[in-house]
């Protein structure tokens, strides 16, 4: 299980509503290791801005089987390094993007796909 403050997504089911019934949604999908740690936080202060308040933020555990839908998502196809981070806009995938990340680096993104 992941010790973070996020939104906790923890089946397919889940998942697939989570995304449905939201217009815009970041999914970290990852592990409790170095390289997703920083981005957990970035999602935890970036949730609490007023500016990303039409964002919805959560995570899901790489080693659920509920993460086959990202691990074998076709924008995740070559990413080898944790978390695959993904973005959807009206259940439609935006971005992907894998490996460790800074808060600025995760704003941009949200600034790019959202705005």
């Amino acid at each position: 299980m992941l010790r973070t403050n996020l939104k906790h997504l923890n089946s397919d089911e889940e998942l697939q509503s989570f995304i449905k019934e939201n217009e815009n949604v970041m999914i970290c999908c990852g592990r409790m290791g170095p390289m997703c740690i920083p981005v957990y936080g970035a999602m935890e202060q970036l949730e609490k801005n007023e500016e990303y308040s039409a964002v919805k933020f959560a995570d899901l555990d790489f080693d659920v089987p509920a993460a086959n839908f990202i691990r074998l998502h076709p924008a995740c196809r070559m990413f080898t390094g944790l978390p695959f981070t993904i973005y959807f806009k009206n259940g439609e995938v935006t971005k992907a993007t894998s490996s460790i990340q800074t808060k600025k680096q995760v704003s941009g993104v949200l600034d790019e796909v959202f705005k």
